[in-house]
């Protein structure tokens, strides 16, 4: 009989949804955090339920081959990078497990899924970072949470963000002890400043700073912007986010210019995005085109099909698609991403790419009802996947490929199991390595209508 607050000895045998280690003892799944697969650990049983249990790591009996020594030396506190302490081949081979593992359980599915594509060098990938700003005892905290709080990780430097940002965080430090700017207090709810956010460019070499503050206006603007510009190489914003609520959501409901432009771009294989505070774009370039060339490469198009790119964001899948299709129709339920889209478009001289802003489920049938029909459809989902109408409405139109990709193997693989159904089959699965050293995988999935 399993107790709380017992020392028990269990081997790792799988990696769970949040790189934590998944092992077993007397039957009983039990979840470490800082586990990974082949691990005999000592563990104290911290959380105990009818069908799991969670515990932590009291002494490792025996690393796993695969366990390495994470090259930063907050990754056990910081939230941001789960498995750097998992040698990066490791990670690669657990992330297609997952996918394939998923797949099977909750779909049903046993399909062909490739070797996860990582990269070459895993680390300073990332073009956004959030810094929350707090204090403690009085001193100035800037960093990243700890797992599963708000308290702050104190750092300058950050392994997985491009190497602007330890310059930015500097420069922020130098303002706010050279003015005394006041630190918005999540108890209080008083003070000014509360989260650094650092967009950039990494093929053209901008740079977006956001800073979001509790109050109407930045505190000694003019000194803020005087210390950004002089310290950081290729500012292009400065840009305000006015946040009065107590919420732990970062950005609040306007948004203004203080220096420069409003949008920074970003260049992927030969096609150029803008990028503004609050659009959303993938955090990895890189690999954002090696993820867009495996889309392209299933849907293998000769200019002759009619393409919908639903929950298309600010178009960047749309406009990859566009130059090899006759005609793609975007749509996305955000406007002002719909917006981003349009100008992409004509930032890159696209014309055959046309966006609409309204719900996926019910922008497909209107188009639908109109007469205009997909030869291949693509989507890119937010976590919680399609919604049942949407899909309804795809099966309803023939597509004769469907293109999925997805940040949630769980999802995925529900809505996989709709369509496989409904007369489509899966022809392969590319895992794709967007967030090396953290749990998540973005999956491309290749789907056809099948003969009959």
């Amino acid at each position: 009989m399993i107790e709380k607050g017992k020392i028990y000895n269990v081997q790792i045998e799988n990696t769970g949804n949040s790189g934590e280690g998944v092992g077993r003892i007397d039957g009983l799944t039990v979840f470490v955090q800082g586990g990974i697969p082949e691990d005999d650990l000592k563990i104290k049983i911290t959380t105990l339920k009818k069908k799991y249990a969670v515990g932590e790591i009291v002494e490792i009996l025996r690393p796993s081959s695969h366990r390495v020594v994470p090259i930063c030396n907050i990754a056990d506190k910081c939230g941001g990078c789960q498995i750097m302490h998992m040698e990066y081949a490791e990670q690669l081979k657990q992330k297609r497990k997952k996918v394939k593992e998923t797949l099977k359980r909750i779909g049903k599915i046993d399909a062909v899924v490739h070797n996860t594509i990582g990269m070459e060098n895993p680390y300073l990938y990332r073009n956004k970072a959030q810094f929350p700003i707090g204090t403690t005892n009085g001193k100035v905290e800037i960093g990243f949470f700890e797992k599963g709080t708000h308290s702050i990780v104190n750092t300058s430097y950050c392994h997985i963000q491009h190497t602007i940002n330890e310059s930015i965080v500097k420069a922020i430090r130098e303002y706010i002890n050279l003015y005394n700017v006041s630190i918005y207090n999540e108890k209080t709810k008083k003070g000014a400043l509360r989260h650094v956010i650092t967009r950039v460019g990494v093929n053209i070499e901008e740079v977006m700073v956001v800073l979001v503050t509790n109050t109407r206006e930045v505190p000694h603007k003019n000194g803020v912007i005087d210390i950004l510009r002089k310290n950081i190489s290729g500012l292009k914003s400065i840009v305000h986010n006015i946040n009065n609520k107590a919420t732990n959501i970062i950005f609040g409901e306007k948004t203004k210019v203080i220096f420069g432009s409003d949008k920074i771009i970003e260049q992927v294989a030969d096609l150029k995005f803008n990028i503004s505070a609050q659009s959303f774009f993938q955090v990895n370039t890189m690999q954002t085109e090696v993820l867009y060339k495996k889309v392209l490469e299933f849907a293998n198009l000769d200019g002759s099909e009619n393409v919908f790119d639903l929950y298309c964001g600010t178009g960047s899948i749309s406009l990859f698609l566009a130059r090899r299709a006759k005609k793609v129709y975007g749509i996305e339920i955000v406007e002002k991403a719909v917006n981003d889209a349009r100008e992409n478009a004509e930032l890159n001289q696209i014309t055959n790419a046309e966006f609409f802003a309204g719900d996926a489920g019910e922008t497909v049938e209107r188009l639908y009802d109109k007469g205009i029909t997909a030869d291949i459809v693509v989507v890119d989902p937010p976590r919680r996947g399609c919604d049942e109408n949407l899909l309804s409405t795809i099966i309803k139109m023939k597509p004769q490929k469907i293109i999925y990709v997805s940040c949630n193997p769980a999802t995925l693989a529900r809505d996989l199991a709709y369509l496989c159904e409904r007369g489509y089959e899966v022809l392969e699965v590319q895992p794709v390595d967007m967030f090396p050293h953290t749990s998540h995988v973005e999956t491309v999935v290749g789907l056809s209508k099948k003969e009959k």
